[in-house]
C-alpha cells in the first residue's frame, strides 16, 4: 500500500499564496503520474494540475499562470505552489499518486485525505 500524506493548507486573503506538499510513503516500487485535485462544496473533484514521472505537466485552464506543480522522484513528493489565489479557489485538495507497490503489481490511484485551502475575499 501507499499512502500520501498533504500539508500546507489553509486560509489566506484574496491575491496572497499557498505552497501544498505531498509526501508518498509505505510499499513504493514506482510512482508514475502525481496530481493535485480540487472539490468545492456541491461540487465534483476536479484535476488542478498533473504532472508525469518525467515531469511534463498540466494545468485546467482555471490555474494557468498562477499554480505551478513539481515534484522530487528521490523523494516522492509533489508540490502545488498556489499563487494570485481567488475565493473560487477554495476547497479541498487531494493529492493523487498513481502507484505500483512491487515489479509485479497493478498500478492503481492512491488519494490523501485531503487539505483545506480558503481564500477570503
Amino acid at each position: 500500500q501507499v499512502q500520501l500524506l498533504e500539508s500546507g493548507g489553509g486560509l489566506v486573503q484574496a491575491g496572497g499564496s499557498l505552497r501544498l506538499s505531498c509526501a508518498a510513503s509505505g510499499n513504493i516500487f514506482r510512482i508514475n503520474d502525481m496530481g493535485w485535485y480540487r472539490q468545492a462544496p456541491g461540487k465534483q473533484r476536479e484535476l488542478v494540475a498533473g504532472i508525469t514521472s518525467g515531469g511534463s505537466t498540466n494545468y485546467a485552464d482555471s490555474v494557468k499562470g498562477r499554480f505551478t506543480i513539481s515534484r522530487d522522484n528521490a523523494k516522492n513528493t509533489v508540490n502545488l505552489q498556489m499563487n494570485s489565489l481567488k475565493p473560487e479557489d477554495t476547497a479541498v485538495y487531494y493529492c493523487s499518486a498513481n502507484a505500483a507497490s512491487s515489479p509485479w503489481a497493478l498500478r492503481n490511484t492512491y488519494w490523501g485525505q485531503g487539505t483545506q485551502v480558503t481564500v477570503s475575499s
